[in-house]
């Protein structure tokens, strides 16, 4: 395809997509809800502000890193095939401007409006999603998941530590969450899109160890992942409201993967996927939640 072309096939929904807008938002409400947790009253309009829009551009950064990367890969898969570098709508050298002004306004708005602190963990995490997994991880081993979860559960704690300036135990507890939630989350749609990780050889676990090794290890993660969810309640973080919700959720989460794992259902896999989604949009709802009706002093 010529320069030309790309071009005039371009637009700005193809730009929009390559900053993967679903999955940052998911990341934005996480963020948000982390900087609401932090304080007892009111956040800063300001701080809400530019925190969040920050952390949206270094997400959308690495989110269009991850499609310049992954242009190859992407045309061998039918969830991914159509997107905007991989079809060549888009130039890996605008993708590679695009993803760099991105981060630099990213930063610049964290370091500038917010704190260094926030500016600086949100670049960490920038650079562990779009290089350290994307460039290598992901092709290097089937735990690609698990270490490299912790780059995509960083959102609640850029939100605290906007808000505070400083790390706190609690902060690490919801990051502790998510990175326990990542790998049954991704591990479910792997083993429904398994023969196109295969074909597009990337070594994700049930296409290294099968589905069955798979699906006992989404289910031993999910127990894990609840177990983990109580330790706000336990820690005082949280009241009884939300450790309501979260053995609610999570005895939905663990039906959703016994699915899986012991039926026959054919999309049972994404569905576990989709549960997945708003079991952790739900979690961090009712937080906010607990924290506002029950308050109790995080200081």
């Amino acid at each position: 395809m010529s320069d030309v072309s790309v071009i005039e096939n371009t637009n700005w929904r193809d730009y929009l997509e390559m900053t993967k807008p679903s999955v940052v938002a998911l990341m934005l409400l996480t963020s948000l809800i982390g900087m609401l947790l932090a304080v007892p009253g009111v956040v800063p309009l300001d701080i809400l502000l530019w925190g969040n829009v920050g952390i949206a551009l270094c997400a959308g950064s690495a989110a269009a890193v991850n499609h310049l990367v992954d242009r190859h890969v992407d045309t061998k898969m039918a969830r991914t095939f159509n997107r905007p570098v991989a079809k060549g709508r888009v130039t890996p050298a605008n993708a590679i401007i695009f993803a760099f002004v991105l981060g630099l306004l990213g930063m610049t708005i964290l370091m500038v409006w917010v704190n260094p602190l926030t500016a600086w963990l949100t670049l960490a995490s920038l650079i562990g999603y779009a290089f350290i997994y994307t460039l290598y991880l992901k092709r290097a081993t089937p735990q690609n998941i698990v270490i490299g979860g912790l780059a995509g559960a960083a959102p609640p704690l850029l939100g605290w530590v906007a808000v505070t300036g400083e790390i706190h135990g609690h902060a690490l507890l919801l990051v502790l969450i998510i990175f326990a939630w990542t790998p049954p989350h991704f591990w479910a749609l792997a083993v429904h899109r398994q023969k196109e990780y295969a074909n597009a050889e990337i070594p994700m676990l049930p296409v290294t160890h099968g589905e069955s090794y798979t699906k006992l290890h989404i289910v031993l993660y999910t127990f894990m992942l609840i177990a983990i969810t109580l330790l706000p309640f336990a820690t005082h973080m949280l009241n009884w409201l939300y450790l309501l919700g979260a053995v609610v959720l999570g005895i939905g989460y663990l039906y959703y993967v016994l699915v899986l794992m012991f039926g026959k259902k054919a999309n049972a896999g994404m569905d576990a996927f989709k549960y997945s989604i708003i079991y952790l949009m739900a979690l961090f709802a009712i937080m906010l939640f607990d924290h506002y009706l029950l308050p109790i002093n995080v200081a």
